[in-house]
């Protein structure tokens, strides 16, 4: 019985989204097709106005508050796509929008909200705190907050899609995959969908380190993340949406997760077949549709991904092109131990044979081994893969495996300098993951909190484009001050892990 998703069908039916909002076309992926043996397609949301499936639910819930209420003026928090949703929709309906962003958004998001004549308030440095401003600005001035998920108008206004979906596809249709953060997306297609054609699966894709719905699901009720991984930072909500959750657990059919890595194979998969560039979110759907028919095996299908957005970040675009082969499953990385002597690189390259060799990075040090990060380009299954460890390892290398340590692949690979000096008598160094919002200043203030109390040993950090940044950082330190040191990193409010034990570390720079 779908009595909390049957009420969207009319809902959906009924919408005057048109005047702003294009019928997106379903592309056909040529080439993700052959690699699979099903036939995919794509619904192209990355062709609206504003680059997003978002302004479909932006606009449905402001035309029917200006409709109703007559409402001349809209609140929302948003790092992106709902924003210039709600600033394009706004702008259309002579009407004002007051937008606050956390300030770790990109300068090319808040551009465009500002170009669309909204108001930009930039306050904290992430999301639930741009969020809280914005609800407490609208309890002070009596304001509507257009909700970027949670709310059955920009639910029913994401659900066209599904409309749209069963309007133009022409053949049966097995299958439709559905990136999710919030929930808004997945709701309203799921429902539409569910109430027409039941045999249609609905899939939820989500990136694995902000899996909320897939672990909600296995709990049979919403759970809030304490922490979610901002790299698709489209889908980056800690909760599924109250109204949401209601309607998908009425007819989910499955649900998977994809890493960093899967999603940025499938940025380059939609770029191969579309000649354009989709935003992590705008691929998350593709990535987990690639995962889920090579785990169970699935041939000879329709299938449907939402590539549901376009807003890609310029400078996150190297750091997409470097993940993307271990995406694919064509780059391996390895320290590898060699003796220190005359020879040693040749007879290693000789070893590797006439495979690509992607990295090769070394430096000398004053221990008879020396260890070698070697990057190997050959596909990633475990014949392939262990082949090449025995013939390695027959040849007297000792090989540490280093292609799913998210330390080595984000800070090792690019870091000079080799091994610490002597370390003052009686210390040592321990090594942190700090994430630290990318923003002018944000350096200096994480310093300026730890007040010089601590000698830093080893620092990296490199800019990924993304709205949060890890740097590892080493600290030399007695051992007796560990428990105080993790103390002060705490005081500073700057997420952080341990990583002291890592193998990347261990293997090139304790």
């Amino acid at each position: 019985m779908l009595k909390n998703s049957k009420k969207y069908v009319k809902k959906i039916d009924s919408t005057k989204i048109y005047d702003v909002v294009i019928k997106s076309p379903i592309t056909f992926a040529e080439n993700i097709s052959l690699s699979t043996k099903n036939k995919i397609y794509l619904k192209r949301e990355d062709l609206q106005p504003t680059h997003s499936f978002k302004i479909r639910g932006a606009y449905n819930k402001i035309k029917t508050l200006v409709s109703k209420q007559s409402v001349k003026h809209v609140v929302t928090a948003s790092a992106g796509n709902h924003a210039q949703g709600v600033a394009y929709s706004a702008r259309t309906l002579k009407i004002k929008a007051t937008i606050f962003m956390p300030r770790t958004t990109p300068t090319i998001k808040i551009d465009e909200v500002k170009k669309m004549k909204s108001k930009v308030m930039l306050v904290g440095d992430n999301f639930d705190e741009a969020l809280d401003a914005a609800l407490k600005f609208c309890e002070k001035n009596k304001l509507p907050f257009i909700h970027p998920f949670d709310d059955p108008e920009v639910i029913s206004g994401q659900g066209t899609i599904g409309k749209e979906i069963l309007e133009d596809f022409e053949n049966k249709l097995d299958a439709i995959f559905v990136a999710v953060g919030g929930g808004g997306l997945i709701s309203g297609v799921g429902a539409y969908i569910k109430n027409k054609q039941p045999n249609i699966k609905i899939i939820a894709v989500e990136a694995e380190d902000a899996a909320g719905l897939n672990k909600s699901l296995k709990l049979g009720k919403r759970i809030k993340l304490e922490k979610v991984g901002l790299f698709a930072d489209g889908a980056a909500a800690k909760q599924i949406g109250l109204n949401n959750f209601k309607v998908i657990e009425e007819w989910i059919d499955d649900s998977i997760t994809v890493t960093t890595d899967e999603i940025c194979a499938a940025v380059k998969d939609t770029f191969i077949d579309t000649r354009t560039v989709p935003e992590p979110t705008g691929a998350l759907a593709l990535a987990g549709l690639k995962k889920y028919v090579a785990k169970k095996k699935i041939i000879d299908k329709n299938l449907i991904a939402t590539y549901c957005g376009s807003n890609l970040n310029f400078e996150s675009l190297s750091h997409i092109v470097e993940r993307s082969k271990m995406g694919e499953g064509k780059e391996l990385i390895f320290s590898v131990e060699v003796p220190e002597i005359k020879g040693s690189f040749r007879k290693l390259c000789k070893a590797v044979g006439k495979k690509n060799i992607t990295e090769f990075s070394y430096r000398v040090d004053d221990t008879e081994i020396g260890k070698i990060l070697l990057g190997v380009e050959l596909p990633l299954n475990s014949k392939t893969k262990r082949s090449f460890v025995n013939e390695l390892e027959k040849k007297k290398f000792k090989l540490i495996d280093l292609t799913e340590d998210e330390i080595s692949k984000v800070h090792l690979r690019y870091m000079t300098g080799g091994r610490a000096g002597n370390l003052p008598f009686g210390n040592i160094e321990e090594v942190f993951k700090v994430d630290f919002p990318e923003r002018p200043g944000a350096l200096m203030e994480f310093l300026n909190l730890l007040q010089d109390k601590w000698n830093i040993s080893m620092f990296h950090y490199k800019n990924q484009g993304s709205i949060y940044g890890g740097a590892l950082v080493g600290f030399s330190i007695d051992k007796s001050q560990k428990e105080k040191l993790e103390l002060d990193l705490l005081a500073t409010e700057y997420p952080f892990t341990r990583v002291t034990e890592n193998k990347g570390y261990q293997a090139f720079l304790k």
